[in-house]
């Protein structure tokens, strides 16, 4: 087969042929999910009368686990995991309980995403705040020191997820007036989470399901958010105003292969492939490096390393005339240069 690109926009049409799911496959995928995670869960709450860090180790592997439920979740939410519409709804809403993550609401607000990903002029539907050098510069100063804030790595990978994942999903931010159907996912994934809660308190006691769970839900969370930046936050990445902006471009070059060793690839159910999601959601998860089997040239395309990738912490502005992400520091920089005179970056 040749190397040679495909054309952009024959890309999905191409790509379609692995777009079917095989439920069977997706059951398989499940359980070996779930069932790890349950097992693991249990090791560590029987582990506490032994010392608790003895099963502290574990709280890794079962965090990764949880990491892989929610992109089966995800992958529910695009109708890509089972054939049946109905089978990948309601295992959607029931690994939501699990990953505090109301899955009809979620489902609303990712689609939103995938469909204006990259697009300057509607940012703010499912992604990271990103602001251009000439926004934050055009900033109060106090509107900056919130902006900073928020990109701190020990808030946009520490308090933040925990925050997201705990407190934020309890209520439909963003969809407040959409109607019933928001509230209803939320509502009833929080009432389904309390009911959980409640059995399991009662089943091991509420010390130990604190010690168990909230260091895996925290380290989950934290993996999650992580994940879902440096799949679109590295300096070569795509933003574009309406205008000019192009789905395919931004599917294909505002995502990122996120290249991981195979453990992590497991773990992350693939997701690191995310240009080819991004360019056919549809497809399953277990379907995509049979993707890049087929069409290797697309493997090196926005590829990148997990060494690499944290290098990405420091991107914070989309600098619109470099057409690439950069930090505060080469953002003034640039500022200073062209005008010793001007106000810089505070």
């Amino acid at each position: 087969m040749s190397q040679r690109l495909p054309e952009i926009r024959a890309l999905p049409r191409l790509l379609a042929r692995y777009r079917e799911p095989d439920s069977a496959r997706g059951v398989f995928e499940l359980v070996i999910t779930a069932v790890p995670f349950l097992i693991i869960w249990a090791l560590i709450q029987n582990a506490l009368d032994h010392g608790y860090w003895a099963g502290l180790l574990l709280e890794v592997p079962a965090a990764g686990l949880l990491v892989r439920l929610f992109m089966i979740q995800h992958d529910c939410g695009h109708g890509s995991f089972f054939r049946s519409r109905v089978a990948n709804d309601w295992v959607g809403r029931a690994i939501g309980v699990m990953t505090l993550t109301p899955y009809d609401y979620w489902r609303h607000n990712h689609a939103r995403h995938h469909a204006s990903s990259g697009n300057l002029d509607h940012r703010g539907l499912g992604d990271i705040d990103t602001l251009t050098v000439r926004e934050f510069l055009a900033q109060s100063r106090w509107r900056r020191m919130r902006y900073r804030l928020y990109r701190h790595p020990m808030v946009m990978f520490g308090v933040g997820p925990t925050y997201l994942f705990v407190l934020k999903h309890r209520l439909p931010v963003g969809l407040m007036r959409g109607g019933w159907k928001p509230w209803l996912s939320t509502m009833g994934t929080n009432t389904a989470i309390a009911v959980l809660v409640v059995a399991m308190i009662r089943l091991v006691g509420y010390g130990p399901f604190l010690l168990v769970h909230l260091p895996i839900m925290v380290l989950a969370a934290s993996i999650g958010v992580w994940l879902f930046y440096v799949q679109h936050q590295f300096e070569d990445t795509y933003w574009s105003h309406g205008k000019d902006w192009s789905f395919h471009e931004a599917a294909l070059h505002g995502s990122s292969h996120y290249h991981l060793p195979v453990v992590l690839r497991w773990f992350t159910a693939n997701i690191g492939i995310h240009h080819i999601h991004h360019l056919c959601s549809r497809i399953p998860c277990y379907r995509l490096p049979d993707v890049l089997r087929d069409y290797p040239q697309l493997a090196g395309v926005g590829r990148m390393t997990l060494l690499q990738s944290l290098r990405s912490v420091r991107l914070v502005l989309w600098d619109e005339e470099r057409l690439q992400l950069v930090s505060f520091g080469e953002a003034r920089a640039r500022v200073q240069a062209r005008s010793a005179g001007g106000r810089g970056l505070s």
